[in-house]
């Protein structure tokens, strides 16, 4: 009887113990923001982007973080990659490595949806921003069985002998990502981002964004080729912690390449809330005219290739579009869906081996007059299937 007393009382010793210990414990932290530095396979892009990341802590040793975390994902080579959480301490930056990869798949959308549950399992957040660093080419899908005069087309990153310039992914089909893809990834791990900047060439897409409206809230990229160095994330990246300041990423983007050795660059920020309206306007626009192809060589063109592949895409409507009522919802539209952008005065192309000026700017492109094969498989794609 004694025994049973004497285990009963242990008992309850044990359960104050417990609950006590329990009480004490902290709740597990959620931040309030996370920050993911996204940086798949691009070959020669691969020294630029250790740059980024330096940039990057250069920042937050100056402005710190606040109740935020910022996670990177980076390929080390064509096969291995790591993530690992850039951590503020006493005004310096450390790297605490989370994971080590081989042979990530980071071209299909389990790939992509694995990767991020493992951000969100490092560093889960109330809300998800994120960086992508690559080669980029727009939206147009990658090379597998289509005709061999397109896949042998020569991108802006094969040629050499000329200032780089950063298709998303790698320089090769197998390290290449379709952006349908990105956002099955993105939708399939539970995230809406709060915004998506990508640090690649031709991503400010009306094709693009239209594919990536459910999984962002903003679009920030480039409409023709960003030069190698990428974002200047030194300045931009105060701005993108936090609440972001989409001007001022602008400002400070022209900043910086309006001095820089080769200045060159344009961005815009896509408020993607905004496209199901540009959408109707355009489907409104299309059903009522046809495009006459003799007008193609005046639209401002925003990349070297032979056909052009990217437009401006106001200064293409602004040639469809004959109704000047109807043009003029159409530019209302227009400045609610693309609120800031910035450009300098000409672009640079790696195919030309040149600069262009650019007399008129929207700050986002689209391939509807484009002839170039290419860009044959554009009526695949959901912009061009919601407003014709």
């Amino acid at each position: 009887m004694k025994l049973c007393k004497r285990f009963h009382i242990l008992c309850l010793i044990a359960l104050a113990l417990l609950f006590a210990s329990c009480e004490n414990e902290e709740p597990e932290r959620i931040n309030e923001k996370t920050l993911f530095m996204y940086l798949p396979w691009s070959s020669n892009l691969t020294g630029h982007f250790y740059t980024n990341i330096s940039d990057m802590e250069e920042c937050i040793s100056r402005k710190g973080l606040n109740n935020e975390k910022v996670i990177v994902f980076i390929s080390t080579d064509d096969t291995e990659a790591t993530m690992f959480e850039i951590i503020y301490k006493k005004g310096k930056c450390e790297r605490k490595t989370l994971k080590n990869y081989t042979n990530p798949s980071f071209t299909t959308s389990e790939g992509i949806t694995s990767i991020l549950n493992d951000m969100k399992t490092f560093a889960p957040a109330h809300t998800y921003a994120m960086t992508v660093g690559s080669h980029g080419m727009g939206w147009l899908p990658v090379d597998n069985t289509r005709a061999r005069s397109v896949s042998d087309i020569k991108k802006h990153w094969e040629y050499e002998g000329v200032p780089l310039t950063r298709y998303f992914g790698g320089t090769t089909r197998e390290y290449q990502t379709d952006v349908s893809a990105f956002a099955l990834g993105i939708a399939d791990a539970g995230i809406k981002m709060e915004y998506i900047l990508f640090d690649d060439c031709y991503m400010s897409s009306i094709e693009v964004a239209y594919e990536l409206k459910d999984v962002t809230g903003y679009l920030i990229g480039s409409t023709s080729e960003m030069m190698a160095y990428g974002m200047p994330y030194a300045t931009v990246g105060g701005y993108l912690l936090g609440k972001p300041d989409y001007e001022a990423i602008c400002d400070e983007f022209y900043a910086f390449y309006s001095m820089y050795k080769y200045p060159y660059g344009t961005l815009a920020v896509t408020d993607c809330s905004e496209l199901d309206n540009m959408a109707a306007i355009m489907k409104e626009i299309n059903s009522r005219y046809v495009f006459d192809n003799s007008l193609t060589g005046s639209i401002q063109r925003l990349d070297g290739y032979t056909p052009v592949i990217f437009f401006d895409y106001g200064d293409y409507v602004e040639r469809l579009c004959e109704d000047p009522i109807l043009l003029n919802e159409f530019r209302e539209q227009l400045n609610r869906t693309v609120p800031y952008k910035t450009k300098t005065e000409k672009f640079y192309s790696a195919v030309t081996r040149s600069a262009t000026p650019i007399r008129t700017f929207s700050g986002i492109t689209t391939s509807d007059p484009s002839s170039n094969p290419v860009a044959a498989s554009k009526e695949d794609t959901k912009w061009y299937k919601v407003t014709h």
